[in-house]
């Protein structure tokens, strides 16, 4: 049962709710090992990862921003260009794989700049959510953060189609949360879903929105 009400969070009561709930960082070695995350694509779907997916599992980091708006607390996400081999045309945060030296905070920080141009100064990182793991294989570190309204975006078509921002109080209401399914590899998956003004976010995004709202309103 939520006991926050998100419709009435000011940037600076967010601040503090998720500086109060979130972990407050996250390592490398956080996206390895034997063991699955607690969040996955899988849960709903009452399975569990093999080891052959969890040892081949690519960390990867993505930023759940967070827009200070004075008409209200909204997120930026993204729809990933229509011609990429993995996850094309559907809803995401911005990010990727992590590179080689880098830690998930630089990860997150640089998929932002170069998928839509989101400038690091404009980004106060307020804290983690549990590492995700994804059906096709990526363990995600996903930093929440609190951007503040001035920044222009500049799109990068290999990447990205479009960007936009979708209400948080929307996105952390439990009654727009659904369950859909739909057959995949020979088995049916069930997972979140959250469409919203015609657009469909689902599967690992919504994944992680749905966590973002247990970790922050719902406990």
């Amino acid at each position: 049962m939520t006991t926050i009400d998100p419709t009435r969070l000011d940037p600076e009561s967010f601040r503090a709710l998720a500086r109060r709930k979130l972990r407050p960082a996250l390592a490398l070695d956080d996206l390895t090992g034997p063991e699955a995350p607690k969040s996955s694509d899988f849960l709903l779907s009452g399975l569990a990862p093999d080891a052959a997916l969890l040892a081949r599992a690519r960390p990867a980091a993505v930023l759940a921003p967070i827009v200070a708006r004075p008409e209200g607390l909204s997120v930026l996400l993204t729809l990933r260009a229509s011609h990429l081999s993995t996850h094309s045309g559907q809803i995401a945060f911005p990010g990727g794989k992590i590179d080689p030296g880098e830690t998930p905070l630089t990860a997150a920080l640089r998929e932002a700049a170069e998928e839509v141009g989101l400038e690091a100064r404009f980004v106060e990182p307020l804290g983690w959510l549990d590492p995700y793991l994804t059906g096709t294989g990526f363990r995600i570190a996903p930093l929440v953060a609190l951007v503040e309204p001035g920044f222009t975006l500049s799109i990068n078509p290999r990447e990205v189609d479009e960007a936009f921002e979708t209400p948080l109080a929307f996105l952390m209401d439990a009654a727009n949360h659904r369950v859909d399914e739909r057959e995949w590899q020979g088995r049916v998956r069930r997972f979140y879903a959250m469409p919203h003004e015609g657009r469909y976010i689902w599967g690992a995004t919504a994944g992680m929105l749905r966590t973002m709202y247990e970790k922050l309103f719902a406990s």
